[in-house]
């Protein structure tokens, strides 16, 4: 791989594969990057991704009960793990839905036209 077309060649760079490549991908983005891939665009993403969690970790309403979580690291790196993927597959959706209208609205608007 060419390093000059390579934004992040202490990752992509080397040759020997390693189980936190993820993890030094994310660290070698800028926060600017990172905090605008943490935020979801639409309430209604953020609200499906809210319901995920509370699926995986429970659903008592902390206004009623004292709720304290325990777990190891690793199953809290595959709670991530899942809200990642989760949260990836929302964000593609939300993009595929918006493409649709948009193709919708174009179709629309060259029908119209005729």
């Amino acid at each position: 791989m060419n390093n000059s077309s390579n934004p992040f060649p202490e990752v992509f760079g080397s040759s020997t594969e390693s189980s936190d490549l993820l993890w030094r991908y994310v660290q070698a983005m800028s926060p600017e990057t990172v905090s605008q891939l943490s935020k979801p665009t639409s309430p209604d993403v953020l609200q499906v991704m809210e319901r995920n969690v509370i699926g995986l970790l429970g659903g008592l309403p902390s206004e009623h009960f004292e709720v304290e979580i325990t777990t190891s690291r690793e199953h809290l790196g595959r709670l991530l793990a899942s809200a990642m993927i989760s949260g990836y597959f929302l964000r593609n959706a939300e993009q595929r839905m918006a493409f649709e209208k948009s193709l919708l609205a174009s179709e629309t608007y060259t029908s119209d036209a005729e």
